[in-house]
């Protein structure tokens, strides 16, 4: 869709981004927001976060900080100047003493035995960070490095602002493993945009505002500390802070034993604060303040929380059960955290919803040496991980091997890039699910259904007179999204008001200053399903199909358009319950090869949280949708299984929560569900284990480019294996049960691989592993594509499941996805290009080329700058059918005309297929390669019609894979090798007619077919 000035009707577009939540509902642990019928009394909170758009859409990992008073120029700029002076992380060559095991002349063995846990304050470990001392102090002296912080515990070294003299001095120190330039990190969403509810900097409340009254459970009893409700464990939070008068935290608890925590006094935030509940609390700004950024406005410099992120994630994972909780004098009903008897210990790393991996590591540091069992990371990088053992995946690491489970948010990039963040394979990598409908539906009066979502009361009854913004305002002003300001009192008074997606807070306080009875806002090119608590009766469209039937209605109602908001809906919004969020990250892991991301998927949309009131409308509670939220629930559920079995390793907590998930509604699918939707009951008794030993993940840490598909991990990866050549894995099984018991492997799913297992099924004691042999065989599984499926080992008793997922390498490596956009899959045949996954002869052959046919068309013109929808003016539509056996399609259309421009849509039965709609060019072209065979439409939109009438040609090609069409020559060489890339051509044998041809050409070695490219060439009348 094209951008333009304040006279196109849509001149931006916008995105929510997403945040994160606790769980409240009527049934589990934990649930997601139910809301009790409208009119029901209380006091609370709920805001979603949502960003602004300009006239693209945003990344969903944005964490620029846009409260009110926050500021991007709070941020450094970056961490290392034009000249390469900046900040750095220094890791040094000595182990931390996580991982110490001796070695030093009189230094004894500081990493903890299996099941122990570091104790940071015995005389072993005194005396070696007393060495790491000395050390450090020794390497940055000969480098004339002043220190900025510093790491012992689960990493060994230090940040500092290194000239690139400097830098060179310290990575040519044998005393120095590796010296990273520091990187920005944030929460995977932007907090609010344009909020204006409260001051930029509040006084907080005194602890006498917080309820204290007993904590209870679902039913009103209270609650028994148990290992059932996570007693006795210290989750670790890193993350924005914590607000602590918040009731969900309102509990004095004794320090557990071996806890060697502090309480870090700063801004508004006392040792008080510390009630043991929260039982401890540090802040680390120093990298950050030391590389050129600064304390946002409305910041605390302290642990207190400004945003709310991190209340929203501790009260998450470890929040006390609240009887009822209100927001803006609606009731949601009781929630608790997963594991309420959990204490919770507070890591402010992110000011302004950024910081930097040096102050993260300190807090990691912090964390290991105070005595946490959990951490939770809700936090990543806008575009996902961008390289294997980060210095943060490296902390990890020693934490994990330490005895620390980290559980971490996947990234909300799922309707982006799908980009994977926090994928090292010692972390559990957490995905986002949709666990509670909170649909809405709009009725428009020609009677069309469109079922959106809210979380607000609304106004039910009969039909109300709905007025677009645009037609009620300035345009000028932003009316088409119903700025603050741009909207007439005289024209929505009473009336329902349709917006296009922006501020939708600042939307909806416009629509109730000015008298307007609700909002419904529209998305013109699509987003997510999320939902935020407005105040204010808000329904939201999500998809772009709806945007088009609902904007479209408007345009040919423009004086008469009515519609009936109620709550409640038809189930079409998602696939089902639960099913896999439509923001969040989806696998493979796009770094490192053989590692299976994301681990499992938990409640992540639409939840209820404690959160801070400076940053939440003065809220107490709140709904935050994201991976931020999934993340907590698997580390409150990690500090249950935690205290159920002391003896179990990260690595064994990971495998229980992972072989004993559930397959989501709507997909099984394991890029997208990883093992699926977390069951934490099937996971405290699991039968079998499948965890690595720290050997094999010391090695993957220090390799420069590792494939973790050896790794005993509970799930096989294989994104770009030979499919030439059969893989061969092991995987070992341990029985955590209290009886022997035999298993008997299964294989699901993998469409045309062959797999088998060996032997085919195990018996084993109490305590007792068994090794077992994978082999997998390409056999008819298509090349350059996923196939996914499972192996079960069943049990009489228990079952375990590992997610596979195999895509063969044929002529693309490392694709962006598995859909129509298929990399390196399209080629001009006068250079082409292919990189082959296979060493061997090589042979091909071609279809020669077809014609691209086009046909002449003109259709009246539509709405100017308009919303596409199938049955709208300015739409053309044309149905042709696709032949099994169909190697490739492609559809193009263009016009002469310089003002016009179009978007192209390519459909199979209901299902869009591709979308074309360059906003710079009407030169549109949409493809799919092997589609399947059936009916396909395109539809051709006039977005921005030049005048009345609109002419434009449409031409389709559809290349069959065995046809023979004008011969061509393919002139490639005669072997092939693995990752090397070669040029082919594919010369016409005669001159062609005029005009755009297609060919499709294929390879084969030692029989073996691999498709090829959809190749393209072009005779001009010149020629």
């Amino acid at each position: 869709m094209a951008t333009g000035t304040s006279g196109n009707r849509l001149r931006r577009l916008a995105i929510p981004t997403l945040v994160v939540a606790l769980i409240t509902g009527t049934t589990g642990v934990a649930g997601t927001a139910s809301a009790a019928p409208a009119g029901s009394s209380g006091n609370g909170s709920g805001a979603g976060y949502f960003t602004a758009g300009s006239d693209k859409k945003v990344t969903l990992t944005d964490g620029a900080d846009r409260r009110p008073g926050g500021d991007r120029a709070a941020t450094p700029k970056a961490a290392v100047d034009e000249t390469g002076s900046g900040m750095y992380v220094v890791e040094l060559a000595e182990d931390p003493l996580t991982t110490y095991t001796g070695g030093v002349s009189g230094l004894a063995r500081t990493r903890p035995a299996a099941g122990n846990r570091l104790d940071v304050t015995s005389t072993p470990s005194q005396a070696y960070r007393r060495h790491l001392d000395t050390q450090r102090s020794s390497v940055a002296a000969a480098a004339g490095v002043t220190v900025n912080a510093v790491y012992t515990t689960a990493f060994n070294g230090f940040s500092a602002k290194l000239t690139t003299q400097q830098v060179s001095t310290l990575r040519a120190d044998r005393r120095v493993r590796a010296v990273t330039v520091s990187r920005a990190l944030g929460t995977p969403s932007a907090p609010p945009t344009a909020t204006t509810a409260t001051a930029a900097n509040p006084t907080p409340a005194t602890s006498s505002d917080a309820d204290q009254s007993a904590p209870t459970d679902r039913s009103g009893r209270p609650a028994k500390p148990g290992p059932g409700t996570g007693a006795g464990m210290v989750i670790g939070v890193l993350d924005t802070g914590i607000w602590p008068e918040s009731a969900s935290f309102a509990k004095k608890m004794p320090a557990p034993a071996n806890w060697h925590g502090t309480c870090q006094a700063g801004v508004a935030f006392v040792a008080e604060h510390c009630n043991g509940k929260i039982v401890g609390a540090r802040y680390f700004a120093d990298s950050w303040l030391a590389g050129g950024g600064s304390v946002p406005e409305g910041e605390f410099l302290s642990p207190r929380d400004a945003s709310g992120h991190g209340t929203h994630t501790a009260s998450t994972a470890a929040g006390l059960p609240i009887s009822n909780v209100t927001i803006d004098g609606r009731r949601f009903g009781p929630v608790t955290g997963v594991a309420p008897d959990a204490q919770i210990a507070v890591y402010k790393v992110l000011w302004g919803g950024m910081g930097y991996d040096a102050d993260i590591i300190a807090g990691i540091d912090a964390a290991v040496a105070d005595g946490v069992q959990v951490l939770n990371f809700s936090i990543g990088s806008q575009l996902g991980d961008w390289e294997a053992n980060t210095p943060i995946g490296v902390a990890f690491l020693n934490a994990s091997l330490a005895g620390v489970f980290v559980a971490a948010s996947a990234g909300n990039t799922g309707i982006v890039s799908g980009a994977i963040s926090n994928a090292a394979p010692w972390v559990t990598t957490v995905g986002a699910a949709v666990t509670k409908l909170d649909e809405a539906t709009a009725k428009l009066g020609d009677g069309t259904k469109l079922v959106g979502g809210s979380l607000d009361a609304l106004p039910g009854g009969g039909a109300r007179p709905l007025v677009f913004g645009e037609q009620a305002g300035s345009p000028d002003l932003g009316a088409v999204y119903c700025e603050p300001g741009s909207l007439d009192p005289a024209k929505i008074k009473g009336k329902v008001v349709a917006c296009a997606l922006s501020d939708m807070f600042g939307s909806a306080a416009e629509i109730k200053a000015k008298g307007g009875a609700a909002m419904v806002v529209f998305d013109p090119v699509g987003n997510y399903r999320i939902n935020s608590i407005f105040n204010f009766p808000v329904v939201y469209l999500p998809t772009e199909k709806q945007a088009g039937a609902l904007f479209n209605y408007l345009m040919r109602h423009p004086t008469d358009a009515t519609v009936s908001l109620r709550t409640g809906g038809d189930g079409s919004s998602v696939p089902g319950i639960p099913s896999v969020a439509d923001f969040s990250s989806t696998g493979p892991d796009k770094v490192t090869l053989g590692v299976f991301k994301p681990d499992l998927v938990a409640p992540g949309s639409n939840i209820i949280a404690a959160v801070s009131p400076a940053g939440n409308f003065g809220r107490q509670y709140d709904a935050y949708s994201g991976t931020s939220m999934a993340s907590p629930y698997v580390a409150g559920a990690a500090a249950i299984l935690r205290a159920t079995h002391p003896d179990w390793s990260p690595g064994a907590v990971a495998s229980a929560l992972r072989t004993t998930a559930t397959d989501t509604v709507g997909t099984s699918n394991p890029l997208e569900q990883g093992s699926g939707f977390i069951n934490l009951p099937r996971a405290t008794d699991p039968g079998l284990v499948i965890e690595p030993t720290a050997a094999e993940l010391i090695e993957f840490s220090e390799t420069t480019e590792p494939d973790g598909k050896a790794l005993n991990l509970p799930a096989i990866s294989l994104r770009e294996y030979d499919g030439t050549r059969p893989v061969t894995l092991t995987r070992t099984l341990t029985n955590v049960g209290k009886a022997r018991e035999t298993y008997r492997s299964s294989v699901s799913g993998l469409p045309g691989m062959k797999v088998t297992v060996s032997p085919a099924s195990v018996t084993l004691a109490p305590g007792k592993s068994a090794t077992v042999t994978i082999t997998l065989r390409r056999g008819s599984a298509p090349w350059d594509r996923y196939v996914t499926g499972s192996i079960t080992w069943q049990g009489k008793a228990h079952s375990a499941r590992i997610p596979v997922a195999a895509r063969p390498w044929g002529i693309a490596a490392r694709p962006y996805a598995d859909d129509g956009e298929e990399f390196a899959r399209m080629a001009n045949g006068a250079f082409g290009m292919v990189q082959p996954g296979f060493t061997g002869p090589l042979v091909g052959r071609s279809t020669g080329y077809t014609p691209m046919r086009r046909t002449s068309y003109s259709m009246p013109a539509g709405v100017y700058g308009g919303v596409f929808d199938p049955s709208a003016t300015g739409v053309k539509k044309v149905d042709f059918t696709v032949p099994a056996n169909t190697a490739g399609i492609v559809v193009e259309a263009n016009t002469a005309d310089p003002n016009t421009n179009l978007d192209l849509y390519l459909y199979k039965g209901g299902t869009l297929v591709y979308s074309s709609d360059r906003f710079w060019t009407s030169a549109e072209q949409a493809y799919k390669f092997l589609p399947e065979p059936g009916r396909y439409t395109a539809y051709v939109f006039a977005q921005y019609p030049g005048g009345p009438v609109v002419d434009f040609e449409l031409g389709h090609a559809i290349i069959g894979r065995n046809a023979k069409y004008s011969g061509a020559t393919l002139t490639l060489p005669s072997t092939s090798e693995r990752g090397q890339g070669f040029n082919f051509t594919l010369k016409p044998n005669k001159p062609l007619a005029e005009g755009d041809f297609w060919a499709y050409t294929e390879y084969s070695t030692n029989g073996t077919v691999v498709p090829g490219n959809l190749v393209y060439t072009q005779q001009s009348s010149w020629q």
